[in-house]
């Protein structure tokens, strides 16, 4: 199938989906027990617990999101969520379909994503990963980001973990976990103490005012570690890490970057640009010559997935021992400089 049929079929199904959901308000929770049966967990997180649960009427399955809500800052903030989710229908972001509000909780109603985190779908051993591969996933991305930047909204915790598989025989990706993202508003800076160390840009570190290309230094770290299966700006530690991103200290010497076109090298350079304001918007990666026209210069060799499968092991390891991470925990590394927390 030619380009101009994959595109065409993409702004039909983007159609599709903008017409298909109505704006989500909180309605009584007794109404989630009648509608909805709950099934297997799913996975937790910071914020609670997902569930399986199908739709008795239509027999859809989906996605619940258990969300504590036992201080009022608790709903505020999952009412911020559901009003940015509000504003993102794409097929390229996870979609909110409802959302019930009890007394301790809200539970927020989501599409039901059955492919599992992209990188570990392109270490399975029936997947051949190749430059092209990686072209076609890091174009996904940058649509979905690019609709989120056009409504002025920034993700700030885009990491492999949000990247998911919208099925297992798919290469379809959805961006998920909202629960970050902010709106921003024309002249209101807008600082934040949060991010994932090893994706985070330097204005976060330095406490500076961010904007829609602070996401696309996170675009330009997945891109590298999706090629390579190396962290560019990991240290020893999370204030290693944050001298080495302050410092963009990183480069392209490692074998695995051997057979990696200069085309893809040079999209990950203008990303990693200490100052946000040169750093490629997601608008132009889309137009960028490595997302345009790999398909007709860069061959099908495999890509070794090795390193990547020991960085995909390491970062579940360290979800496991940061399972609970308060925000501004990373201020005690003021002598840094660092101002950031781990939200991995």
């Amino acid at each position: 199938m030619d380009s101009s049929n994959i595109e065409l079929r993409e702004e039909e199904e983007e159609e599709e989906l903008e017409n298909s959901y109505s704006q989500v308000g909180l309605e009584p929770g007794e109404q989630f027990q009648v509608r909805y049966s709950v099934q297997e967990e799913l996975g937790k997180g910071r914020y609670g617990v997902v569930h399986k649960v199908k739709d008795q009427q239509s027999g859809i399955i989906a996605a619940a999101k258990f969300v504590r809500c036992v201080k009022k800052q608790d709903r505020v903030k999952v009412q911020e969520e559901i009003n940015i989710m509000n504003n993102l229908r794409h097929p390229k972001l996870l979609q909110l379909i409802a959302a019930f509000e009890n007394p301790k909780d809200i539970i927020m109603i989501m599409e039901y994503i059955s492919g599992g985190e992209l990188f570990e779908r392109v270490v399975a051993e029936d997947f051949m990963l190749t430059e092209q591969d990686c072209v076609l996933f890091m174009r996904q991305i940058c649509q979905g980001v690019s609709y989120m930047h056009n409504n002025c909204i920034v993700h700030l915790d885009l990491k492999p973990e949000n990247i998911m598989c919208h099925k297992s025989s798919s290469h379809k990706i959805k961006i998920v976990d909202f629960g970050l993202a902010r709106r921003l508003q024309t002249n209101i800076p807008l600082r934040v103490l949060y991010g994932t160390p090893e994706f985070v840009p330097p204005e976060i570190i330095n406490y500076d005012p961010i904007g829609v290309t602070s996401d696309m230094w996170s675009v330009g770290v997945i891109c590298y570690v999706l090629l390579s299966g190396l962290s560019p700006f990991m240290g020893d530690t999370d204030a290693e890490t944050f001298v080495n991103i302050t410092r963009v200290d990183y480069d392209f010497d490692d074998e695995m970057f051997n057979t990696i076109s200069e085309d893809a090298k040079e999209f990950i350079s203008s990303l990693l640009v200490k100052k946000k304001e040169e750093r490629l918007t997601a608008d132009e990666c889309l137009r960028h010559s490595w997302l345009t026209h790999c398909d007709m210069t860069v061959g099908c060799v495999k890509l070794s997935t090795d390193k990547l499968k020991k960085f995909i092991i390491r970062r579940k390891w360290q979800k496991t021992k940061n399972a609970i991470v308060a925000v501004g925990r990373m201020t005690t590394l003021s002598e840094t400089g660092c101002h950031s927390s781990d939200s991995s």
